[in-house]
């Protein structure tokens, strides 16, 4: 029954009353670029794969292990983020996190050996990557309460726009300067992070809460929100545990498709440039609903029952992916893109919000440390296991209908738990 509580609860439990606007628009913009590399920049480095493996004459999936290294070091890097963020917020961590993805791209420039750019993109870029993503997220539950979920789904559009924005980029950097310079040059650009994470300024405290707020005790002070017993003390909140349940399978389900959208389209006799423009339809129905679900989830009607929302969000993923096979021909692929893209873009609103709304803000930092590091695991496993899937059965309907069963399943267990 945590979901029926009234929203403004939350905020009493801060001790202060977020400004909810103001300076907060500044942060959010600063979330939006930050969330935005964290999720886009190993996407779009999928570019220069085909040079790199033929550079260091290696098989694709030695090359394909260098995201999956990158996203595991940044999911499992969230712990270390929130422990840092919890001491020292978010302005000198994301800050770091900027430099570190620099300094890894920039060494990678120089890479003599394909373990090398393991270390340099994988493990110190993917890590800087973590160093952006959590203090982003914990900023916006200090900014925000009554516009909360507004301000989540604007700053989660970044990862969609800076994708394509990086992605033809790239491609041009490529074009221009081979692996080697575009690497230095993306070294650069990602320096942008620092610039973002100056905007994050802390919050002021000093706004006393309006009558009604909780009592002193309430309160997590700063010790107790930094203590390891935060990790812990979650493990026995219902709400939490359920959230991570039913992301572990989710997750499993989650990122499988957009990963497997063209080669299904080359597979069913679609030229490349059609089948890469399924991507564009998907990544541009994404971009937009993340915050139009922000706007309707803060909708008086719809944010008391924002976990339901979430659970309908995640059913709809599933029953996307069901239907996705018995679509006919291009258009078809069209109308799945379209609906996958609303799904996908939905989910990913929220997914932090739900989390927030859960666990409060003054814990969130810890949470998402916690959810990170266990949803390495199904993040890394989702795209080979539904690949071996197409390898047994020669074709994708299988991966489909199981990645449609990984979504669904979690959406039906949210929503009965939470009615529980």
């Amino acid at each position: 029954a945590g979901g029926s509580s009234m929203p403004p609860a939350a905020g009493t439990k801060l001790g202060y009353t977020p400004p909810d606007g103001g300076w907060g628009w500044a942060v959010v913009f600063g979330a939006f670029i930050s969330i935005g590399f964290s999720y886009a920049f190993p996407k779009s480095l999928t570019i220069y794969f085909k040079e790199i493996q033929e550079y260091f004459s290696v098989s694709y999936s030695e090359i394909a292990w260098l995201s999956s290294v990158m996203l595991a070091s940044m999911y499992a890097g969230g712990p270390v983020s929130s422990i840092l963020v919890n001491r020292f917020g978010s302005r000198p961590v994301v800050m770091v996190g900027g430099l570190m993805v620099s300094t890894g791209m920039v060494l990678a420039s120089f890479g003599r050996t394909i373990m090398h750019l393991y270390l340099c993109v994988g493990v110190i870029g993917g890590f800087g990557l973590a160093l952006n993503l959590q203090p982003a997220l914990t900023i916006i539950g200090t900014y925000f309460q009554v516009k909360r979920p507004m301000a989540n789904g604007l700053a989660m559009a970044g990862s969609p726009v800076i994708l394509f924005t990086l992605a033809p980029l790239n491609q041009f950097l490529f074009d221009s300067f081979g692996w080697r310079g575009s690497f230095l040059i993306l070294g650069s650009i990602v320096l942008n992070c620092c610039v973002a994470g100056a905007l994050m300024r802390p919050v002021n405290r000093n706004t006393k809460p309006k009558s009604g707020a909780a009592p002193e005790r309430d309160r997590p002070s700063a010790e107790e929100a930094a203590s390891p017993d935060a990790h812990v003390s979650l493990f026995k909140h219902r709400g939490f545990l359920i959230y991570l349940i039913g992301n572990v399978v989710m997750f499993f389900g989650f990122f499988a498709p957009v990963v497997f959208m063209a080669p299904y389209a080359k597979h069913q006799g679609i030229d490349e440039y059609s089948a890469a423009f399924l991507l564009s339809i998907f990544a541009l129905v994404d971009m937009f609903t993340r915050p139009a679900t922000g706007f309707i989830g803060n909708s008086k009607w719809i944010r008391p029952r924002i976990q339901y929302f979430f659970s309908f969000a995640v059913s709809f993923n599933g029953v996307c992916h069901l239907l996705c096979p018995l679509l006919p021909g291009y258009a078809g692929l069209v109308v799945y893109a379209v609906i996958f893209g609303l799904a996908f873009g939905m989910v990913c609103a929220l997914l932090f919000e739900v989390l927030m709304d859960l666990v409060g803000a003054h814990r969130f930092s810890s949470a998402v440390g916690l959810v990170t590091i266990i949803e390495c695991a199904p993040v890394l496993l989702g795209p080979p296991i539904s690949g071996a899937l197409v390898d047994i059965y020669g074709e994708y309907k299988s991966m489909y209908y199981a990645c449609g069963v990984f979504m669904l399943v979690p959406g039906m267990f949210f929503f009965v738990m939470h009615y529980f």
